[in-house]
């Protein structure tokens, strides 16, 4: 084993260690420079935000960049900062579990976000269909001899995958179950904004459950039992919203 294997080996355990010591607080970075900022500031972890680093190179989310930009971009937060880096890999660009776990793994990641959206057909993919697809990435990190974090995000409460609002505590809690037998480390009901059904989810999921702030601060989401907040885009989208103010001052 080198060197660089032990220190990814190190890196993954510990990110693993911080879903079960506290919450863990992730303010989602997009380029080297974010990620410098986040880790001198003092976070233990640095995640990327799909749509954040897509809209910095100039695609849409949800895959509609090429996944060579975008590890290219990750590579390099990850070469920037000392601590673990998790990267929000999408739907995982239609890559085998061991080619997503080698490519991880080539840029220094030892953590990714893997969603259950069908960006291709529309909806969600069958969640049969996801788990064996996860516990196939599971195998691979197992293989490659590093732990690699995997945060299992179930897109059940975003309105665009029809899912009816009754039906999406149950249907995440069905999904979330079967992807953490799987093999993921933590599940992430993205978009989860009423207590009570966050409560709900946190209770009937086994092991860490990912949040968002929002309608939710950090302190009702650490009362909830909360293990892992993501901020996904928002503070790239206020560097830009200030960038904006400032530059139109420059006319004014």
């Amino acid at each position: 084993m080198t060197t660089e294997t032990k220190d990814l080996k190190a890196q993954a355990e510990r990110l693993r260690e911080l879903h079960h010591d506290g919450m863990l607080v992730l303010p989602n970075v997009w380029d080297a420079a974010s990620a410098a900022v986040v880790a001198g500031a003092g976070f233990p972890v640095v995640a990327t935000a799909s749509a954040a680093v897509s809209a910095m190179l100039g695609f849409p989310d949800g895959q509609g960049a090429p996944w060579q930009e975008m590890f290219a971009a990750a590579g390099r937060i990850a070469r920037a900062v000392p601590v673990p880096v998790t990267v929000d890999a999408e739907a995982g660009y239609g890559m085998e579990p061991r080619e997503l776990v080698d490519r991880l793994l080539e840029i220094g990641a030892v953590g990714c976000n893997l969603e259950d959206t069908d960006h291709r057909a529309g909806g969600l993919v069958e969640a049969g269909a996801q788990a064996d697809w996860l516990a196939r990435v599971r195998s691979a990190a197992d293989d490659a001899g590093i732990p690699i974090v995997v945060n299992a995000r179930v897109d059940t409460f975003l309105p665009a995958n029809g899912v009816p609002e009754p039906e999406r505590v149950a249907e995440t809690v069905r999904r979330g179950r079967l992807y953490r037998e799987a093999g993921a480390d933590c599940v992430y009901p993205i978009g989860v904004s009423r207590p009570d059904d966050l409560a709900t989810l946190v209770a009937e999921l086994p092991g860490p459950v990912n949040g968002n702030p929002g309608a939710l601060d950090l302190a009702a989401l650490r009362k909830l039992g909360v293990a892992r907040v993501s901020y996904g885009p928002r503070f790239y989208r206020a560097a830009i919203a200030d960038l904006k103010t400032a530059v139109e001052g420059l006319l004014a």
